[in-house]
């Protein structure tokens, strides 16, 4: 059970971004090129859904982001560096 959650957590970010890109143009007025978008998908899907979010919702008038932005950002970093993190605890635990 515990490995078909892990699966579900890994896929459902891509899921997402796959998602946005086929329906919506909400990546493409995120990210200038779409090698980015691309990179993302493989490697911070999390954080590249956040920036996109950030980009989309919380840009101020001069074109940065504010730091609600900022923060879901972060935010979506940890999450994805927590997701690559989280199996090297549980083979140390076992050993």
């Amino acid at each position: 059970m515990g490995c078909l959650f892990a699966i579900v957590a890994l896929i459902t970010p891509r899921f997402i971004l796959f998602i946005l890109w086929l329906f919506t143009n909400y990546l493409n007025t995120a990210f200038s090129s779409g090698w980015w978008g691309l990179l993302g998908f493989f490697f911070l899907p999390t954080t590249t859904i956040a920036y996109a979010i950030a980009q989309n919702e919380f840009t101020t008038v001069t074109g940065g982001i504010e730091a609600m932005g900022i923060v879901l950002i972060v935010l979506g970093f940890v999450i994805d560096v927590g997701m690559l993190g989280g199996s090297g605890r549980g083979v140390a635990r076992k050993t």
